[in-house]
């Protein structure tokens, strides 16, 4: 695999972590470089450790399916990038719903998405602290970011799998998707702060179509019709 083929696919297995990191810019009260570091950290990192686990897995097992390799590279490619375009389709009203709640807090006895129980006063009456503060923490926490580093990095274990098949060299592939998450992850948190919710479902469709469409190329080239 070429040093373009893995930058698309570095691409297009990130298009799922930067819909979600424009969430998080949606949702975050405010955006600075710390805040987009962090989204694209967690992102990155998964994103980079989840393939090296699928390679670890899949060399394995390489030798007794190495005839049929490149069929199931194409069909995890495949499946992998349809399950994004159909998300990128489905209904999207809930998950608006919630992010306008978090922008609004709308709850009586509350300011903005934070309760007052947040705030501390000062010895003057005056509330001193950190509304914006506490909901950054809220929203980057462990727990958060920890469950959707791992759930938006699932397709590429699927791909690590992928690459022992192919027999990439693992440690480059892996660092390069990293990088590319980690980077793609920063942006998306601004444009999210931005843009709001508009390339959030054009991004997770694009995504879907590059990694069929690298799934396509490997089948084709393995059948010798390219």
């Amino acid at each position: 695999m070429g040093l373009l083929e893995l930058f698309i696919l570095a691409i297009g297995l990130s298009m799922d972590a930067f819909a979600v990191s424009i969430c998080k810019g949606l949702a975050l009260p405010k955006i600075n470089l710390k805040s987009a570091g962090i989204v694209g950290l967690w992102f990155g990192a998964f994103q980079a450790l989840m393939p090296l686990i699928g390679y670890l897995l899949g060399v394995n097992f390489r030798s007794y399916i190495v005839s049929i390799d490149h069929w199931i590279a194409f069909v995890l490619l495949a499946l992998i990038g349809a399950n994004m375009i159909k998300e990128a389709l489905s209904d999207d009203d809930e998950e608006e719903a919630e992010i306008r709640n978090l922008k609004r807090g709308p709850e009586e006895g509350t300011i903005g998405v934070y309760s007052l129980d947040s705030c501390s006063i000062s010895p003057t009456g005056q509330v001193a602290l950190s509304r914006e503060d506490n909901g950054i923490k809220e929203i980057l926490g462990f727990k958060t970011m920890f469950l959707l580093a791992v759930a938006t990095s699932i397709d590429a274990l699927a791909m690590g799998v992928t690459f022992a098949f192919l027999n990439v060299n693992i440690i480059p592939a892996i660092s390069f998707i990293g990088v590319v998450t980690f980077t793609c992850s920063a942006i998306g948190v601004k444009i999210g702060n931005v843009f709001g919710l508009k390339y959030k479902s054009k991004a997770e469709i694009a995504g879907g179509v590059i990694l069929i469409l690298l799934g396509c190329k490997i089948l084709i080239e393995h059948l010798g019709i390219l």
